[in-house]
């Protein structure tokens, strides 16, 4: 629980009042290595969700529906020592149910790998899981069968912008003296200028966006307890604390965690996930933030979920 807000996720239909934390998993157990090499066209069983998965996200799944318990068993299947026990996680476009609309247009097209950790059968025949974010996906196509009974969708893996393309973009425009196209002089100096003025600038947005999420976490644990901040240092409990420590020293991470923990509509988190570069992500979380906490300060109350007022559709 992040701020006295958490969510869990059952079957694809998120419920509120859960117990947890928002957890933002270690290099190591993210698996950041992409197994495919880049290849596109992949096929991988899809798992549709109120909200959007993030990479290093843990997330705890209550398998009961019969579709999704052959998912289960159909990974349980092969081999342990592989790294071919995962799912694609895909946030829903519009309504609450996939099969009520073609599942292409339900579906946002940026998705995330659920890598799975755990599994305890039922005795029902259903599974308690506990995966964790893995890749970053773009749904090339949707495909719709009787065997296997799930959803599966051709993907094309998508890779996070490294620290140095950043750097190298943010050259763009640079004016050198004596450039006379508007094209920087290649200096042997220039790529270090601009590499030390990116690392600083990207430390300066590292720590204005942590102190934004504090501030953010602090107002919605105040607000969601009944109290109000009433000014001073703004305060997080303990275990978001430590996390908040584990994560600032990786902007990526950081920026995952914001963008899982926070609470914002679908369509901004699909904003986040979709942005390929940590810079730009946390560029734009600060943005939100702001915004958020305009809102939670003018309003004086959390926002609920959307999908908390999501019913049945019927021929009415």
């Amino acid at each position: 629980m992040v701020g006295g807000v958490c969510q869990s996720v059952v079957d694809g239909r998120s419920q509120s009042g859960a117990t947890g934390i928002f957890r933002v998993a270690s290099a190591d157990a993210r698996l950041r290595a992409r197994p495919y090499g880049g290849r596109m066209g992949e096929l991988i069983p899809l798992f549709p969700l109120g909200t959007p998965l993030f990479p290093g996200t843990v997330l705890p799944l209550h398998i009961f529906e019969p579709r999704y318990r052959r998912l289960m068993r159909d990974l349980l299947n092969l081999p342990d020592a592989g790294d071919q026990r995962f799912f694609g996680v895909v946030a829903i476009r519009q309504g609450w149910e996939v099969e009520r609309v073609a599942p292409a247009e339900a579906l946002y097209d940026i998705g995330c790998t659920a890598r799975v950790q755990a599994v305890r059968p039922q005795a029902d025949g259903g599974f308690r899981i506990v995966t964790v974010g893995g890749e970053r996906f773009r749904l090339l196509d949707v495909v719709v069968a009787d065997d296997p009974p799930y959803l599966q969708g051709e993907v094309e893996w998508l890779t996070e912008e490294e620290a140095a393309e950043e750097a190298a973009g943010d050259a763009d425009g640079l004016l050198v003296p004596g450039a006379t196209d508007g094209t920087p002089h290649c200096d042997e100096g220039l790529d270090d200028v601009v590499h030390s003025v990116a690392r600083a600038s990207l430390e300066v947005l590292v720590r204005g966006v942590r102190e934004l999420f504090t501030r953010y976490v602090a107002e919605v644990s105040d607000l969601g307890s009944g109290g109000g901040h009433h000014g001073g240092e703004p305060t997080v409990d303990a275990e978001t604390a430590v996390l908040l420590d584990a994560v600032s020293d990786d902007p990526a991470e950081l920026s995952y965690l914001v963008a899982s923990a926070a609470l914002l509509t679908t369509e901004d988190r699909q904003a986040l996930l979709a942005e390929s570069a940590a810079r730009r992500r946390l560029a734009l979380e600060a943005r939100l933030l702001r915004r958020e906490l305009t809102l939670l300060q003018t309003l004086g109350a959390v926002p609920v979920p959307l999908h908390q007022f999501a019913a049945p559709m019927t021929v009415n």
